[in-house]
């Protein structure tokens, strides 16, 4: 994994999680504070060990739970350009 590309895809998509409109009806996600903290601690792993839980394949997968957010959102085309860059920077390294 290349950790600077991943942490940066990270703060990208909590920006967008961040939006105060955005719909997680359809996600796993109570709302927006608890998206907001599963992606810092995330991050917080990462920073620390260097390394991603493989949960966060999940949170990105097509239906994964931010993907329910983004197409109930209005910015699931902006998902789909992030997610590229999410598993380019999961693979690199590998």
């Amino acid at each position: 994994m290349d950790v600077a590309a991943m942490l940066t895809v990270l703060a990208e998509i909590r920006e967008l999680l961040a939006q105060p409109d955005n719909d997680y009806s359809w996600s796993s996600f109570l709302d927006n504070d608890a998206a907001l903290e599963e992606i810092d601690a995330i991050v917080t792993e990462i920073q620390s060990t260097g390394h991603a839980p493989l949960m966060l394949r999940v949170l990105f997968a097509p239906t994964g739970p931010i993907q329910e957010v983004a197409i109930s959102s209005g910015w699931g085309e902006t998902f789909l350009v992030v997610v590229d860059r999410f598993d380019a920077a999961w693979a690199a390294g590998q």
